[in-house]
């Protein structure tokens, strides 16, 4: 049962976290995009797991069921940025943890330019000086959609 306040742990850790080619692809990971943790890594490829695993079981089915979770799933990557429109299954299985990580906020705003650095575009994000929409976003490993991308900015100063 548990405790219903109590949320469920949205990362895996490694099964030999000392392996010496894995540490030093996450740091170079946490380097290349600024991340605070191996937390943040972590997240970012276990969401990019369970997107896999959908994958996976659209390819098991048969029929027009089959094609139509593909449509969904190909449309909730293509809101979020990941892949084309016209991308099949074999697509969504080639994503890496780096892809899932440039749609970030934190990277989404230093590659427009409106930050100089990646830590100085976590701390403009973190003191709520980055607009998404005219509203004020505080999270810098929020998952910027297609859409949203193009309403990013920051206020006026005065």
């Amino acid at each position: 049962m548990g405790d219903s306040k109590r949320q469920k742990k949205r990362y895996t850790t490694p099964r030999h976290p000392w392996s010496e080619e894995s540490l030093r692809e996450e740091l170079r990971l946490i380097g290349e995009y600024g991340l605070r943790s191996k937390m943040e890594l972590r997240r970012a490829q276990f969401a990019l797991r369970q997107i896999r695993r959908s994958a996976r079981s659209c390819q098991g089915l048969m029929g027009d069921e089959r094609t139509r979770r593909e449509r969904e799933l190909i449309s909730r990557l293509y809101r979020m940025g990941l892949v084309e429109k016209e991308s099949g299954l074999d697509d969504v299985l080639s994503l890496t943890a780096s892809n899932l990580l440039e749609r970030r906020l934190q990277t989404i705003v230093l590659r427009k330019g409106l930050a100089n650095t990646l830590h100085q575009a976590r701390q403009l994000i973190v003191h709520r000086k980055v607009l998404m929409d005219g509203r004020a976003v505080s999270v810098p490993s929020y998952v910027v959609g297609r859409k949203e991308e193009a309403t990013i900015t920051t206020p006026r100063a005065s």
